[in-house]
Order: C-alpha cells, then sequence, then structure tokens
C-alpha cells in the first residue's frame, strides 16, 4: 500500500498565484504571468559585534537565527582588520540565513501578520525603504518580537536586518508586489 505526501502549500504562496499575479498583470500590464515580479529570496543578517569580547553571544545569536528560520545560519568573519573596533581579519562577527521557495513564503506570512504586529509603537513599515532594484529592508530592533524566542533564554538583546529580495525591476513594481502579499506599509 503506498502512501502519498501531500505538501501544503504556503498560504502566502497561494496568495501570490490566485490574487497577486492576475492584478499586478492587470495593473502594470504585463503579458505573460513569468513577467510578473516575484519573491526570489529573504535573508536574515544579526550582526554580533561584542562578539569579538564574548563568544557565547554568537553562538546564542546563531541559535535564535536557527529557531526563526528553520535552518541553521552561516557564520560572517571579518573581512579586514579595523584597530579602533579591536577587529581583527577572520574573527567571527555575525550570523546569516538566506531562506528560498516555500520557506521563504512561510517566513514572510509569519513575518507580516504575527512578528510586524508586536513591535512597540508600532505604525507600519516604512514604505520607502527600498534600495532602487526592486529589493525591500527592515531593521528590527530586537529579536525577542518573534513568537519563537523565549524572553528568559535571551542573554542580550540582539536587532537583525531582513532583506526582501525580489525579481522587479523598479521599486514601484516591488512596493505593489509587497502590499498585495499583505505587508503593512505606514500611510505616507
Amino acid at each position: 500500500m503506498a502512501t502519498t505526501k501531500t505538501k501544503s502549500l504556503p498560504r502566502l504562496k497561494e496568495k501570490y498565484v490566485k490574487d497577486v499575479v492576475p492584478k499586478m498583470k492587470e495593473s502594470f500590464g504585463y503579458k505573460n504571468g513569468m513577467a510578473v515580479p516575484r519573491i526570489s529570496k529573504v535573508v536574515l543578517n544579526m550582526g554580533v559585534g561584542a562578539a569579538t569580547q564574548n563568544s557565547k553571544l554568537l553562538d546564542q545569536a546563531a541559535a535564535h537565527l536557527t529557531i526563526i528560520s528553520g535552518q541553521k545560519p552561516v557564520i560572517t568573519r571579518a573581512r579586514k582588520s579595523i584597530s579602533n573596533f579591536k577587529l581583527r581579519a577572520g574573527v567571527p562577527i555575525g550570523c546569516c540565513v538566506t531562506m528560498r521557495g516555500d520557506r521563504a513564503f512561510f517566513f514572510l506570512d509569519k513575518l507580516f501578520n504575527i512578528v510586524v504586529p508586536r513591535i512597540r509603537d508600532f505604525r507600519g513599515l516604512n514604505p520607502r525603504a527600498f534600495d532602487g532594484r526592486g529589493n525591500y529592508s527592515i531593521g528590527l530592533v530586537e529579536q525577542l518580537v518573534f513568537p519563537e524566542i523565549k524572553y528568559d533564554t535571551v542573554e542580550k538583546v540582539q536587532g537583525m536586518n531582513i532583506t526582501i529580495v525580489t525579481t522587479a525591476k523598479t521599486d514601484g513594481e516591488a512596493r505593489e508586489l509587497l502590499a498585495q502579499l499583505g505587508c503593512p506599509f505606514r500611510k505616507k
């Protein structure tokens, strides 16, 4: 007796296929569904400058990124020595995770619907934080806004950068894509 595993599609990916693609084709005049911009990857980056003095902080940051993203982070190292910061080339100073495919959609769904509303005094994300090539960056001050992180296990509150990389050619297309996916942008 053969059993087949049915893989569930992320909610956000279903929304992209059913709602976003037709709306974007209509509003921007794409002739082909493959021309519609899509999410190519999501990058989480946590810089731990204090790791030069205390290596436990880097281990904790890597553990938190593993819990948040569901995959093991890559340790980033200093490229060159800077004596004012007591930094030598090759010393581990941070960690980052790159999520693609379904994992990126699951993360974005969690980010837009659960994490971002938990930010203190939240009034919306900055609609102008695009880089000119259709990529959007968010800076979080603390990792405690993620529900997976337990407050008691945190030795030092650490911030992180989240970059959403799209295939959009312009910032306007990327802004519309993210707004259609449910990104809570601030009203101007």
